[in-house]
C-alpha cells in the first residue's frame, strides 16, 4: 500500500515534468473555453450546444455498440454542422474575434486623459438631465475595446470635444442629427446621426421603442456603454452587454460612466489633488 510518502514523490515528479510551455498551453485553453462560455452566456447559443453535445453523446454510443450505420451518418452530419454554426453564429464569431484583436486607450492613466473623461462624462451627465427634463430624445454611444469606426461611417464625422451645449444641439428635437446616435471616442464626439443595428430580442418590453432597441441592439454587438433617454417619458437608461437598465437619476448615471472610464486608482488621484488644490486657495484667501 503507497504511503503519504509514495504519493507525495509521485506527485512531485510529475509536477517536475511540466514545462513552461505546457502552462502557457492550459492558460490559453482556458481563456478560450472562458470566451466561449462567455459566448454561450450573452446569445441564444445555449439551445444549440446542448444539441451539439447530445450529438456527441449519441455518437459516443454508437461508437461503443458498434453502431456503424449510425455512427456513420453522426460523423458527416457533424462535419457539416460545424460548417452550418460558423454561418449561423458569424456576428457572434465575429465579436470575440474583435475583442480578440482590438486594442484600446480607454484605461490610459495619464492624467490628462483621466482629467478629459472627467470633464466629458460631467457634460454628458449634465446634457442627460436637461434632455430628460426637457422630453427630448437621445443616444450616446461610449466606446470601450472594441472600435466602433464602421458605425461612425454612417453618420457625420465630428472628432469633437464633448460640452453639454454641443450634446443638446445635437440632439435637439429639429436638428438634421437628432435621430441618429452620437458615438464616443477617447472621450470626444466622433460622430453624430450615426445608424446602430437594432436588437433582435423578442422578449423586451413593449414600451421601448426604436432608439432603446437600437441602443441595447449595438450593446449586443459591442463591449460599448449605451445612454438612452426616453422621448416619451424622459427617463435615463443605460445599455451594457444586452442588459438595459432603467430609470436612472443623474447621480447613478455619473456613478456608472465613472465606474467604466476613470480607474478607481485613477479617480482617487484626480479627487486628493483637487482638495489639497482646495486647501491651498483656501489658505490664500485668508
Amino acid at each position: 500500500m503507497a504511503t503519504l510518502n509514495d504519493i507525495y514523490q509521485n506527485l512531485l515528479r510529475y509536477v517536475n515534468l511540466i514545462l513552461p510551455r505546457d502552462i502557457a498551453d492550459i492558460a490559453i485553453v482556458a481563456y478560450l473555453i472562458y470566451k466561449l462560455l462567455q459566448l454561450v452566456q450573452r446569445s441564444n447559443a445555449m439551445r444549440v450546444i446542448r444539441a451539439v453535445i447530445t450529438i456527441l453523446g449519441i455518437m459516443w454510443a454508437a461508437e461503443f455498440f458498434k453502431f456503424y450505420m449510425l455512427n456513420f451518418l453522426l460523423k458527416n452530419l457533424m462535419q457539416v454542422g460545424l460548417l452550418a454554426l460558423v454561418i449561423l453564429f458569424q456576428p457572434e464569431v465575429r465579436k470575440i474575434l474583435e475583442q480578440v484583436g482590438t486594442s484600446s486607450i480607454r484605461r490610459f492613466v495619464g492624467r490628462e486623459m483621466v482629467s478629459v473623461w472627467e470633464n466629458a462624462i460631467i457634460q454628458t451627465v449634465e446634457a442627460c438631465k436637461s434632455l430628460a427634463w426637457a422630453r427630448e430624445g437621445a443616444l450616446i454611444v461610449f466606446e470601450r475595446k472594441m472600435h466602433l469606426n464602421d458605425y461612425i461611417k454612417t453618420g457625420t464625422i465630428v472628432n469633437s470635444d464633448i460640452t453639454s451645449e454641443l450634446l443638446k444641439n445635437i440632439l435637439y428635437p429639429k436638428a438634421p442629427l437628432h435621430d441618429g446616435a452620437v458615438i464616443v471616442q477617447n472621450a470626444k464626439i466622433g460622430g453624430a446621426g450615426c445608424v446602430l443595428p437594432l436588437t433582435n430580442n423578442q422578449n423586451l418590453s413593449r414600451d421601448l421603442g426604436t432608439r432603446h432597441r437600437a441602443g441595447i441592439g449595438i450593446s449586443e454587438h459591442s463591449d460599448a456603454v449605451v445612454v438612452i433617454v426616453s422621448e416619451e417619458t424622459g427617463s435615463i437608461s443605460v445599455a451594457v452587454g444586452g442588459m438595459l437598465k432603467r430609470h436612472l437619476t443623474p447621480e447613478t448615471l455619473e456613478k456608472l460612466l465613472r465606474n467604466e472610464f476613470i480607474p478607481p486608482d485613477e479617480e482617487k488621484k484626480v479627487t486628493f489633488r483637487q482638495r489639497v488644490l482646495a486647501l491651498i486657495r483656501g489658505a490664500g484667501n485668508e
